[in-house]
């Protein structure tokens, strides 16, 4: 199974998201959408599943989850827009991965044998971080996290 990893759109939906996100089963945000309408095109593509941030604070993005859990071909995948607040141990809790935005810095690390996965920013260019999404792909053996920079990406 391929899902598509986004985070910090900030109310931007670029063009070249959609194709690069072609052929993915489902979609996580990881917060700071800034529209509500972001969420309503990513459903075009495939099913949704998003965390609030810190700027999605007025209209519906206000009503997302602050966190959530998943369990993905028996994977359990933490979700939440800040790893600065997270309050477990996710090794403990026997998470596959922590999925996490906020910093708009793209990271893919494992810590204790989990997964921690930032897919960056595709919204609004931040300083000089790369404009980016993210894919995991889950298998028996695991979750894999791979890096899209959308500056490079063929449509």
């Amino acid at each position: 199974m391929k899902i598509g990893v986004i985070s910090d759109t900030h109310g931007l939906l670029r063009p070249v998201v959609a194709p690069a996100l072609a052929g993915v089963e489902r979609i996580f945000h990881l917060g700071d959408v800034g529209d509500a309408s972001i969420l309503k095109a990513l459903k075009q593509i495939a099913p949704v599943t998003a965390v609030r941030g810190n700027v999605d604070n007025n209209g519906p993005c206000s009503r997302l989850p602050e966190t959530d859990v998943l369990l993905i071909e028996g994977h359990y995948i933490y979700m939440l827009h800040d790893v600065g607040t997270l309050h477990l141990d996710p090794a403990a809790a026997k998470f596959s991965a922590v999925l996490y935005g906020h910093s708009h810095k793209p990271l893919i690390e494992k810590r204790k044998g989990v997964l921690y996965f930032n897919p960056g920013s595709c919204g609004p260019r931040r300083f000089n971080l790369p404009v980016t999404i993210g894919f995991l792909t889950f298998e028996e053996s695991g979750v894999t996290a791979q890096l899209i920079d959308l500056s490079t990406y063929a449509s």
